[in-house]
């Protein structure tokens, strides 16, 4: 709600029309989901003082546009295909070289056998000599273009999976995105029901995130969550997995981890967070200390991916309603009230 109040204000305060389009340009900028969007507008806005409906209609197409990826997969697969068909082609020439040969040496063959006169042997072998050197021109021609069009599509591989990577990063924070959570969650839970593993989850979420929007503006907010993702990288390792699971909320999947030692990783994240002094970039101005509230739950026989989230999620609420800047667990008082019930 927060971020679609924000939208609203800016489609009003610039005077653009409240059109699907619009609200999700500016949608996307309040959440700072999207940094290169983000950096369009500021330079646009810093440059013009406002944005035209050419501007919006642009920053749409090359950032937003749902059809993007599937165009740029779509041209990738379209070279491949001309790839594949112009080596056919190249194949299908050299096989009729091929047969012409074959044909020749039959050819020969047969004349040879008839023949004992030296000049028509001489010119027997002179043209089995140039037929040779066709057969080896052709093979070299298609080696060369093989080799060539190994390269090239290794190359469109590359960029398939460079799409295919883009498509799952969040692209501000670096880390995964919700798509890769959903993706990642559901092959951890299968994994540990197979295996017998233990599985636990973070959830973590930033206190008093608006404030900082409110009372220093997104790019600033978009430091903070920067930092916070920066943070996570440099205390996740191995086969854990860390997602940005929305707006200024974070999961973290620890695949083959109990749920104390899950603790453990979620409060050693909230110490390097808060260890970190927040500085505004273009002022020098120091901001204070970013704190994070978490929830940790584990996964439980028989259990799916939306119980377990669940569950680190009202950890994650419990952690907020009882201070914040802490970790709280499934089995703590604050999460089961417990504490609701001995007051009561």
């Amino acid at each position: 709600m927060a971020f679609a109040e924000v939208a609203l204000a800016q489609i009003k305060s610039l005077r653009q029309g409240a059109m699907p389009r619009n609200y999700e340009i500016w949608y996307v900028y309040a959440t700072g989901y999207n940094a290169a969007l983000n950096q369009v507008i500021n330079e646009t806005l810093a440059r013009n003082g406002k944005l035209s409906d050419s501007d919006l209609e642009q920053i749409y197409d090359s950032y937003l546009s749902h059809g993007r990826t599937t165009d740029r997969i779509d041209k990738i697969g379209a070279r491949v295909v001309n790839e594949i068909d112009d080596v056919m082609t190249l194949i299908t020439d050299t096989l009729g070289v091929t047969a012409s040969f074959g044909d020749n040496l039959q050819g020969a063959s047969h004349k040879l056998s008839l023949s004992d006169d030296r000049d028509q042997v001489k010119a027997i072998v002179e043209r089995l000599v140039t037929s040779t050197r066709e057969m080896q021109s052709a093979n070299s021609a298609l080696e060369e273009r093989l080799s060539k069009s190994k390269l090239e599509i290794n190359n469109l591989q590359v960029s398939l999976e460079a799409i295919r990577a883009e498509s799952l990063t969040d692209p501000l924070t670096g880390l995964g995105n919700r798509k890769h959570f959903d993706r990642a969650i559901g092959e951890a839970v299968r994994h540990a029901a197979t295996t017998s593993e233990p599985l636990s989850l973070l959830m973590l979420d930033i206190d008093h995130f608006k404030s900082f929007n409110d009372n220093y503006g997104h790019l600033t907010g978009d430091q903070v969550l920067r930092l916070v993702g920066l943070s996570l990288k440099q205390s996740i390792k191995g086969q854990d997995i860390t997602a940005r699971y929305g707006g200024e909320e974070f999961a973290v999947v620890l695949p083959n981890t109990p749920l104390r030692q899950a603790i453990i990783v979620a409060d050693n994240i909230r110490r390097m967070v808060m260890s970190k002094e927040l500085k505004k970039k273009s002022t020098g101005e120091i901001l204070g200390r970013v704190t994070l509230s978490a929830g940790v739950s584990a996964l439980r026989p028989n259990e799916d991916c939306d119980a377990l989230i669940d569950r680190a999620d009202g950890c994650l609420y419990a952690a907020k309603r009882n201070g914040r800047n802490r970790v709280i667990c499934e089995t703590d008082p604050e999460f089961l009230g417990i504490d609701q019930i001995q007051v009561a």
